[in-house]
């Protein structure tokens, strides 16, 4: 996966080349809500993450080797990699992120059991 968050370039390819959007994933009953997002190739989107549960949860976005590392990983929090965000109980974070390839990957909670239950959602970055 290719992107670019903020000022930090994780890939290649053109960053800020679209104008801002916008896309909000509501944490509730320990679900994505959407479920499935789309959005444009090169153009920098803000994700707001709203958690409406009582517990904690995370969103990790991209390729499989990415989600195998956090399903055996022992990182207990997440504030440094924008596509790596923790969100406490009842609270809100906002990452921003920049796809540079077209393509489909996941977003997951890593954490013990949420994955399992169901808290999986699909990310579909497309051409224009």
């Amino acid at each position: 996966m290719l992107l670019c968050a903020g000022l930090v370039a994780v890939g290649v390819g053109g960053c800020n080349r679209g104008s801002d959007t916008t896309q909000t994933v509501v944490f509730r009953f320990s679900r994505f809500e959407p479920e499935t997002l789309t959005v444009p190739v090169d153009t920098p989107i803000t994700f707001r993450l709203e958690n409406r549960d009582p517990i904690a949860h995370e969103w990790i976005v991209g390729p499989d080797d990415v989600h195998e590392r956090h399903r055996t990983g022992t990182e207990p929090y997440h504030d440094k990699i924008p596509s790596e965000v923790s969100v406490p109980a009842l609270a809100s974070r906002e990452t921003k992120l920049t796809f540079t390839e077209s393509g489909e990957y996941r977003f997951i909670c890593h954490l013990p059991g949420h994955e399992a239950y169901g808290m999986t959602g699909t990310l579909r970055v497309v051409a224009d």
